[in-house]
């Protein structure tokens, strides 16, 4: 298979790659960050992208935000996560059109060469394959509505927010300043596990929940 690594650590990168020559796999690209793995996926259409979540420059889930943009940009991407890490903020969006060809193995749980070869070409094939942990990571999120966590007050913020008001126009409504409606909605993004992205509307997304919920 024609493959494209995206690992930030240098060493492991430069492994993986020299595994997968050893296994009789093309590289086509090895690089360490998000933009740097959708760039590569888009000039070489790989047939599986092998991506860590944490990178460059946060080192939270740019990896994965990155996997979930170049699977978008180009359809029938396989993607294999591999982490230290289960980050569930984008996780379940790779999984959620259905296509398969998707991975998330946990670097700690991957006890041998053989198994994790085995692992990616059934990911190349098409097939989901979740570690054991991220699938019950995935089970609790789906029994969680963050947005019941919400307190009364955030709540009303938020169905304001759905309703289009500005944080100026909901501080009129409910009768508070500018400074408490940012902190409330600061609340509202952290419970329904929103951080700062410059490819995603944060306040789209959390009305979206709401709505769902």
């Amino acid at each position: 298979m024609r493959i494209v690594v995206a690992e930030d650590s240098v060493l492991l990168r430069e492994g993986i790659v020299r595994l997968l020559a050893e296994a009789g796999h093309e590289v086509a690209a090895a690089v360490g960050d998000g933009p740097a793995l959708v760039a590569a996926v888009a000039e070489h259409a790989p047939d599986v992208a092998i991506v860590d979540v944490r990178m460059p420059p946060t080192h939270t889930d740019e990896g994965l935000r990155a996997a979930v943009r170049a699977r978008r940009d180009v359809p029938g991407t396989r993607v294999l996560v591999l982490s230290q890490y289960v980050e569930l903020a984008y996780a379940d969006e790779l999984l959620a059109d259905g296509r398969g060809g998707v991975g998330y193995l946990l670097k700690d749980a991957v006890v041998d060469v053989d198994g994790f070869l085995d692992a990616l070409a059934r990911v190349g094939a098409g097939a989901t394959v979740l570690d054991p942990q991220v699938i019950s990571q995935l089970m609790l999120r789906g029994r969680r509505d963050p947005v019941r966590e919400l307190t009364p007050r955030e709540r009303e913020v938020l169905e304001l927010m759905a309703q289009g008001w500005s944080n100026m126009a909901i501080g009129r409504r409910l009768s508070v300043g500018d400074g408490a409606v940012e902190k409330h909605i600061g609340n509202i993004f952290a419970k329904l596990d929103l951080p700062p992205d410059a490819d995603q509307h944060r306040r789209v997304l959390a009305v979206l929940a709401y709505l769902r919920s």
